[in-house]
């Protein structure tokens, strides 16, 4: 491998790593979804589990939260991640909505 070439390995290595931080820290910057965000209504979302209308929907169960929701996009000790159907937008661990799926396995 020639000298320009592991430059040019290195370059990448940093501009990559650099782009992947930043992108993960916008992320964990991103603000949380409102109860009353459109889609949020529409969807049931709660900011807190315990909080759901059980006659509205009767199939949530006490062990369900976006935190082992399928959909959340972040560790499961996160108080916050990001989710699909709430682009731009974070979501509470232990919260909840009508699309909840749990994970698989």
């Amino acid at each position: 491998m020639s000298i320009t070439n592991r430059r040019t390995f290195m370059l990448h290595v940093v501009v990559g790593g650099s782009a992947i931080a930043a992108s993960q820290v916008m992320a964990q910057g991103a603000p949380l979804v409102a109860e009353t965000d459109a889609n949020a209504v529409q969807l049931g979302y709660k900011t807190d589990s315990t909080k759901i209308d059980l006659k509205k929907y009767p199939a949530h169960k006490a062990a369900h939260a976006c935190g082992n929701c399928a959909l959340f996009q972040g560790k499961a000790t996160d108080a916050a991640g990001n989710c699909p159907l709430f682009a731009g937008k974070r979501v509470s661990s232990k919260g909840w909505c009508s699309a909840y799926a749990p994970k698989a396995g």
